[in-house]
C-alpha cells in the first residue's frame, strides 16, 4: 500500500481556551436524545479548499444529494447574512455527509448561534426562492465583487475580497456564473436544486476554523458545517447513526473494556495492547494463520529496522519520507558530522542522495520479504512462493490525523507476498480473494463492495509494459467477476507498480471501511532484479502479489470493536465465561466448575466478591461477558450450572458436560451471536 502525506492548514474551534493542537477539531454535534448539542474533541483530517479545479462538465455530474447539500450551503449563507450582513464568504461546497461554508466576520460563531441561524434558514426554505443561474463576463463579475455584491444580499461598503481572489483563479475561457436566490447572489458554477423549498431537512452540526485555501499565511476563517437530506426521516436516521456510532466508539469501549491504551509518554499513535486486547489480537492471528497454512503460506519474521539502502532500492525512501520516521544514523557517523559542522539541511540532502548511510524504521514489510526470496536461487518448479508475516511497520502520521486504533504510527499488518509466474497470477489472486471473503464472512462483515483500481493509460507514473498491465488488469477483473459481487472499476486508482483490488466493508450501522487489499506488482521484482529459472533455462522475473486481508491488526480491531459494540463473539471474547457464586457457601463448588473450564482452555474467571448476585450479573453484562454461570445451593445439589447468556439472559440449567460441549462447538465453528 502506498504512502502519502496529508494536507495541513486547519485550526479547529475551541471555546475554552488557546488552540494547543492546530490539527484537532472540537466538533459540536446534534444527537436526537433530547436534541442535545454535545461538544467533544475528535481527531479528523482537514478538508482544504480544493486547488485542483473541477471542470464545468465534472461539476454538472454532481449527485442529487450533493446538489441538495450545495444548495443548502447557499441557504446557510443567506441565513447568516440576514443576521450578520457584513459576513464575507469564501467557498461552500458539499462534502461527504454534508456541506460547509467558510466565512470571515467579527462575531465569533459558536453552537449557541445555531438555533437563530437555522430559524432564518427555515424562512428562506419556506419562501421557496428559485435558484437562478446568471452567466456574465469576467469584468462584470469583478465589478460586482468590488461593490461587495457577491456572497452578499446586496451592495456593501467593502468588496467581496474572497470572491475577487476566486475570480482571479478561474481560467480564461471558462464560463463565469452567479447563482441568485432571493436577495442572495454568489459566485458559483452550480449546480443546484430548482428552488430553496427543495432543500429538504437540514441541521447545522459543527464549527471549525480553517485557513483560507489551507495556507497558514492566509486569513483564518470560520467554517460552519451542516448536513441535509431530502426528508426529515432520513435526517433523523443519520443522527441516530451518529448517536449509535458515539456509543460504539472504539476509543470509549477500548477504555471501558480495558482492551488497549495510548499513553503520551509512550507516544501518540503507539498502541499498548492490554491483556484483554492482546487476547483478541492473538485469536485473530491464530484464525488467519490456520487459513494461511491451508493455502501453503510459509511464515517468516523480519526486523523492525533496515538500512536506508534497502528502502532506496524499493523506492520508499526518499520519495515517501514525509510519511516516515526520520532515519537513524550510526553514533560514530553522527559525531563526525557534528565535528564537521554539518547543518540539518545538509544532513537531510546527503541522506537523500545516499552519501550517508543510516537505518529506517520500516514503513513496509515487502523489501525484507524480497530479500528472503532473493537469498536463494529459484526454479519455476518452486513457484509460487508465499511468504507471510505479522509484521510491524511505522508511519509518521500528523498528530491531528491520529485516532485511537484506526489511525496510528506503529501497526502490525497481516502481510504476505506471493512470488509467482505470469501464468499463476490469476489463480493466486483468486486464492487471495477467497481468503479475504473467509475473513469477512467469519466476522459477520458480509456487506461490502469491491473496487478495482486501474491505471490511467495517459499517465506516465506507472511502471511495467502495457502488455503486463493489460494481463494483470484482466486477471483482477476475471477474479472479481468469479466472486459474483458488485464491483466498480476506477481509472487512475492503481498503485504505481500495478492494479489493485480493495474491499470496502459496511459495518452494522452502515459506515464504510476499506479493509482487505490485493495488489499486483511488476515494479519491485524489477527494482531488486529478482529472477527464477524458466522451463527453457532462461532467467525470468517473477510477478509479486501483495495481500493483507485485515490491513492492520490495530485498525481491524478498532473496526471490530465498533462493529460488535464490544460484544465479541465467544471465540474472540477476552473473557468467555464468568462463574458467579451466589454466596460464600458455594465457593468450593464454583471453584471446581472454574477449574473444569480452565482445564478445557476456556477463558473463564470467578467473581468471589460479597456483592449480591444481581450486582454480579449486571457487572458481567456491562463487561460484555458472553456466558455467566450462576451457582447456588440448588445447582450444587443437582450437580448442574444455571446458564445466563449475554444475548438471551436466563437459559436454564445444564450439566457441566453439556455446557462444555456447547461452548466448545461455538468456539470451534467461530459462531457469532
Amino acid at each position: 500500500m502506498s504512502l502519502c502525506s496529508s494536507p495541513k492548514g486547519i485550526v479547529y474551534y475551541n471555546p475554552g481556551g488557546p488552540r494547543e493542537n492546530p490539527n484537532l477539531k472540537t466538533e459540536s454535534r446534534v444527537f436526537l436524545s433530547g436534541q442535545l448539542r454535545a461538544t467533544r474533541v475528535v481527531s479528523t483530517p482537514f478538508i482544504p479548499m480544493p486547488e485542483d479545479r473541477k471542470s464545468p462538465e465534472a461539476r454538472q455530474q454532481m449527485s442529487e444529494i450533493d446538489r441538495l447539500r450545495h444548495s443548502c450551503a447557499h441557504v446557510l449563507a443567506t441565513g447568516i447574512l440576514r443576521i450578520w450582513p457584513e459576513a464575507q464568504f469564501a467557498a461552500g461546497p458539499p462534502v461527504e455527509n454534508g456541506f460547509y461554508y467558510d466565512l470571515e466576520m467579527d462575531h465569533h460563531l459558536s453552537p449557541a448561534d445555531f438555533d437563530k441561524i437555522e430559524a432564518e434558514m427555515k424562512k428562506v426554505v419556506k419562501e421557496n426562492q428559485p435558484f437562478e443561474k446568471i452567466v456574465l463576463a469576467r469584468q462584470e463579475a469583478l465589478e460586482l465583487a468590488k461593490e461587495g455584491r457577491l456572497g452578499a444580499l446586496g451592495p456593501r461598503s467593502s468588496p467581496s475580497k474572497f470572491k475577487l481572489d476566486i475570480l482571479e483563479r478561474i481560467p480564461d475561457g471558462e464560463e463565469i456564473s452567479l447563482y441568485r436566490n432571493g436577495d442572495f447572489t454568489d459566485l458559483c458554477a452550480g449546480p443546484h436544486v430548482m428552488r430553496t423549498g427543495n432543500v429538504g431537512a437540514f441541521k447545522l452540526t459543527s464549527i471549525a476554523s480553517a485557513y483560507y485555501k489551507g495556507d497558514a499565511n492566509n486569513p483564518q476563517l470560520q467554517r460552519v458545517y451542516g448536513t441535509a437530506f431530502k426528508t426529515r426521516a432520513e435526517l433523523d436516521q443519520y443522527f441516530q447513526r451518529l448517536d449509535e456510532a458515539r456509543k460504539r466508539d472504539h476509543r470509549k469501549l477500548g477504555r471501558e473494556l480495558e482492551l488497549f491504551h495510548i499513553d503520551d509518554e509512550v507516544g501518540p499513535g503507539l498502541v499498548l495492547w492490554k491483556p484483554k486486547g492482546a487476547i483478541v489480537r492473538r485469536e485473530l492471528q491464530s484464525f488467519i494463520s490456520e487459513e494461511l497454512r491451508q493455502q501453503g503460506y510459509t511464515e517468516v519474521f523480519t526486523p523492525h529496522i533496515g538500512k536506508l539502502a534497502l528502502f532506496r532500492t524499493s523506492g520508499h525512501y526518499p520519495y515517501y519520507s514525509d510519511s516516515q520516521f526520520p532515519p537513524l544514523i550510526e553514533p560514530d557517523t553522527l559525531a563526525k558530522l557534528a565535528q564537521e559542522g554539518c547543518s540539518c539541511a545538509d544532513l537531510s540532502n546527503r541522506l537523500k542522495q545516499g552519501d550517508i548511510e543510516g537505518y529506517l524504521l520500516k514503513p513496509m514489510n515487502c523489501p525484507m520479504h524480497i530479500k528472503i526470496y532473493a537469498s536463494s536461487p529459484h526454479s519455476y518448479r518452486d513457484l509460487p512462493i508465499r511468504l507471510a508475516e505479522f509484521g510491524t511497520v511505522y508511519r509518521w502520521e500528523q498528530s491531528g490525523e491520529l485516532g485511537g486504533m484506526t489511525r496510528v504510527r506503529g501497526f502490525t499488518q497481516d502481510d504476505a507476498h506471493i512470488f509467482c509466474t505470469e501464468e499463476q497470477v490469476l489463480h493466486e489472486i483468486q486464492g487471495c480473494l477467497q481468503l479475504v471473503l473467509k475473513v469477512l464472512g467469519t466476522l459477520g462483515l458480509g456487506s461490502y463492495r469491491v473496487r478495482i483500481g486501474l491505471r490511467d493509460a495517459d499517465s506516465a507514473k506507472y511502471v511495467g509494459t502495457s502488455e503486463q498491465w493489460e494481463r494483470a488488469e484482466a486477471s483482477l477483473r476475471e477474479s472479481v467477476q468469479a466472486l459474483e459481487v458488485p464491483f466498480t472499476e476506477e481509472r487512475g486508482e492503481a498503485a504505481f507498480y500495478g492494479p489493485k483490488i480493495d474491499f470496502v466493508v459496511k459495518d452494522v450501522i452502515g459506515r464504510e471501511w476499506q479493509l482487505g487489499t490485493v495488489q499486483v506488482d511488476y515494479n519491485l521484482p524489477e527494482r531488486f532484479e529478482l529472477t527464477y529459472v524458466a522451463p527453457d533455462n532462461s532467467m525470468r522475473r517473477p510477478v509479486m502479489i501483495h495481500r493483507a486481508p485485515f490491513g492492520s491488526l490495530e485498525r481491524f480491531c478498532g473496526v471490530l470493536i465498533e462493529h460488535f459494540a464490544g460484544s465479541f463473539p465467544l471465540w474472540l471474547a477476552p473473557e468467555q465465561v464468568r462463574v458467579l457464586p451466589i454466596s460464600e457457601k458455594h465457593l468450593d463448588y464454583s471453584r471446581s466448575i472454574l477449574k473444569l473450564l480452565l482445564d478445557q482452555h476456556i477463558r473463564a474467571t470467578i467473581d468471589e466478591t460479597s456483592d449480591k448476585i444481581g450486582a454480579k450479573i449486571r457487572l458481567a453484562q456491562l463487561e460484555k461477558v458472553p456466558y455467566m454461570l450462576v451457582l447456588g445451593a440448588r445447582e450444587e445439589q443437582a450437580g448442574e450450572i444455571a446458564v445466563r447468556s449475554r444475548k438471551n439472559g436466563d437459559e436454564g440449567a445444564l450439566s457441566a458436560s453439556e455446557f462444555l460441549k456447547r461452548i466448545e462447538m461455538e468456539v470451534k465453528e467461530r459462531q457469532r451471536d
